[in-house]
């Protein structure tokens, strides 16, 4: 029964949530440490999620909170793209709970496929010099914000790296700047999923406030590090995420 879970397979997971929280604060990608996580603990495909949500919600808005003390949150450009991602996840996350649980065992490995190949293929560019981002590319942001918003409630991990490399790609911030504009989103659309799945019971306290609070410490330091690193750091653990995502998924395909 996942209510039996032993209290040391929690120490573990909260373990695990705190370098997610920290690696999903810089760079993204934290989702994939937590989802396959839970789902070796034994919990439930829809349970996985929904206990993801509960914690990974205060990860991202502790990382969000820290960035907006360093002043690289665009507050005019914030609110627009936080109801894009809100929205987004809420349909994405409505998606979710359509589908049949044995169904989607094999469909979230399917998409880690998908998100590591994505992950690992696409570089974050560097700033282009110009002028502010023309309403042509807000728009764009916004559509951004808006599907990876869905993605993030459907599905989860990976969308902070996604975040980052499409706000590089068309507002033209560094990767730092990048960083803290996808913590914007992504809070939004951890908040709109997690509320969503609370309603349908799906988020298991039990173990989500012991992840939450490694979530917290880890969003804290990571978005820390970020800070004092900028783009030089940033760029590091992008491309330690893509490697250990490739290592990670070539080791399961090939078991």
């Amino acid at each position: 029964m996942i209510d039996d879970l032993p209290l040391t397979t929690i120490a573990a997971l909260t373990g695990v949530a705190f370098v997610a929280g920290l690696i999903d604060a810089i760079a993204g990608g934290g989702g994939l440490l937590m989802v396959p996580s839970l789902l070796t603990a034994g919990l439930p495909p829809h349970f996985v999620f929904g206990t993801n949500k509960g914690a990974a919600v205060f990860g991202s808005g502790a990382a969000l909170w820290r960035f907006a003390r360093a002043r690289l949150i665009d507050g005019r450009r914030a609110k627009w793209l936080f109801p894009a991602g809100f929205v987004g996840s809420l349909a994405g996350a409505g998606l979710l709970l359509l589908i049949e649980p044995a169904v989607l065992r094999p469909l979230v490995l399917v998409l880690l496929v998908i998100a590591g190949v994505v992950v690992a293929f696409v570089r974050p560019g560097e700033q282009r010099p110009g002028a502010p981002p023309v309403a042509r590319a807000t728009e764009k942001a916004l559509l951004l914000s808006a599907v990876l918003g869905a993605y993030d409630g459907f599905f989860g991990p990976g969308t902070g790296t996604f975040l980052i490399i499409g706000f590089v790609t068309v507002l033209q911030l560094t990767l730092q700047q990048a960083s803290a504009t996808a913590k914007v989103v992504n809070f939004a659309s951890n908040l709109a999923a997690m509320l969503l799945f609370v309603g349908r019971g799906l988020v298991l306290w039990k173990v989500s406030l012991p992840m939450a609070v490694g979530q917290f410490l880890g969003g804290i330091v990571g978005a820390q590090l970020a800070v004092q690193g900028g783009d030089r750091l940033v760029r590091r653990v992008v491309l330690g995420v893509v490697l250990a995502l490739v290592a990670r998924l070539g080791y399961d395909l090939w078991v």
